[in-house]
């Protein structure tokens, strides 16, 4: 036995492994095979490959799907989500264990058009594409209503006609696409750069008919969501019927249930606004009325009071006043007058008492010479002409002799 088995070359690892690999790819049933199970370990380097184990209550198995089959999933896997790959069972040389290599990957009991849905809803929301407080208001009387929709479908149709019974005043402008198969993303997201870049609507109506979920598919569609988010003119999405939803109603600025009703959210009801002037118009003429008439009774009033009656009795209380206040205003004048002149005798009585002719009056004289007073003898000498003053008179006199405290001879004549 021993030697039996000396005989025989070993294997390295690799060898072995490739052994496996080529039974195993060989094999026509693991070559094709479609796996249920549940995904777990899920990771998405930047490499853009996939690589996830797929597990049941009981075992479990390696998978990856590579960058090429990965770009065309139309939802992206999570752990915990139960799904059904298909692929190719193989080994992996270098790890020595097999796993599946997946072409392709659906939702277990979910669609893949429902899974794409949801997880696109969930991340755009978390973003705060569909937050109240980022959309714009729709204008209440728009010029220009740019429509975005298939040119022979119902929907165009219905627009028209609303638009054209509602608010005739308003034109509509037709960027005709396709609203669902090939092209049509391409197609909804070009009209509305068309009119945002043109400045060619004040409201965009984007939309189609009913139809299944593929046929709606084209509206929920990240790049148009994205798009309809940063137009700068406001739009409003309606999609198929009231019970259709998708993810460009979301991101819209106004979601309408059908594309008729979405005509009458894009434009006001002429008939209504005529009713509204034609009611604002009454009530503006019954307030008038009401004035004029509470204006006509306080005429009236006044027309009939005794002020008017008797014009002279307003003057009265003017009158009244204004005696009271000439009387104060003479009063006032007539103390400041005694006041005055109170005060001017007391000064007359102090001017009296310092005047000269007060003290002339006692027998003094004042004594002048060339126009100034002597006040000295030894500033007279003989033959000075002096002028005396005396308290009735002035005489003129001529000096004739005499010096300090002595007698001083004094000839002249007395004036008046």
């Amino acid at each position: 036995m021993v030697g039996s088995q000396s005989t025989r070359d070993p294997l390295s690892v690799t060898q072995l492994n490739e052994y496996l690999r080529m039974q195993i790819d060989g094999d026509r049933v693991l070559s094709n095979v479609l796996v249920r199970g549940e995904i777990s370990n899920f990771s998405a380097p930047q490499s853009g490959h996939l690589y996830f184990t797929l597990k049941d209550p009981d075992s479990q198995v390696r998978a990856v799907m590579f960058r090429g089959q990965a770009m065309k999933l139309r939802f992206r896997p999570e752990d915990g989500m139960r799904v059904i790959v298909s692929g190719r069972v193989s080994v992996y040389t270098a790890g020595g264990q097999y796993q599946i290599y997946v072409n392709d990957v659906q939702p277990d009991g979910a669609g893949a058009l429902a899974l794409q849905f949801e997880q696109l809803r969930r991340r755009l929301e978390a973003e705060g594409l569909f937050d109240p407080a980022r959309k714009k208001p729709v204008p209440k009387f728009p010029k220009r209503v740019g429509v975005i929709t298939s040119p022979t479908g119902a929907a165009v149709q219905d627009i028209r006609n609303i638009l054209g019974r509602r608010y005739p005043c308003a034109e509509m402008l037709l960027f005709p696409a396709a609203v669902q198969g090939d092209g049509a993303v391409e197609q909804l997201i070009a009209g509305l750069l068309f009119f945002q870049n043109y400045d060619l609507a004040d409201v965009i109506i984007i939309g189609r008919g009913g139809g299944s979920t593929e046929d709606l598919w084209a509206f929920n569609d990240e790049t148009l969501a994205r798009t309809v988010a940063d137009c700068t003119i406001p739009v409003i999405s309606a999609v198929g019927h009231e019970v259709d939803f998708t993810i460009c109603d979301f991101v819209a600025d106004l979601r309408a249930p059908t594309p008729s009703a979405a005509a009458e959210l894009a434009v006001p009801d002429r008939s209504e606004l005529i009713g509204n002037f034609l009611s604002a118009g009454y009530r503006l003429e019954h307030l008038i009325s009401q004035k004029l008439a509470g204006d006509r009774r306080y005429l009236e009033q006044l027309a009939a009071s005794r002020s008017l009656a008797r014009p002279e009795l307003l003057l009265d209380p003017v009158r009244m006043r204004l005696s009271d206040l000439e009387n104060r205003l003479s009063g006032t004048v007539q103390i400041g007058i005694e006041r005055k002149k109170n005060s001017l005798s007391k000064a007359s009585a102090s001017l009296d008492a310092l005047s000269p002719l007060r003290v002339l009056s006692r027998g003094y004289a004042a004594v002048g010479k060339n126009g100034k007073v002597v006040t000295s003898a030894k500033a007279i000498r003989t033959g000075d002409e002096l002028n005396i003053r005396f308290a009735d008179g002035t005489v003129n006199a001529t000096v004739t002799g005499g010096e300090t405290e002595k007698e001083v001879a004094i000839h002249g004549n007395q004036t008046t």
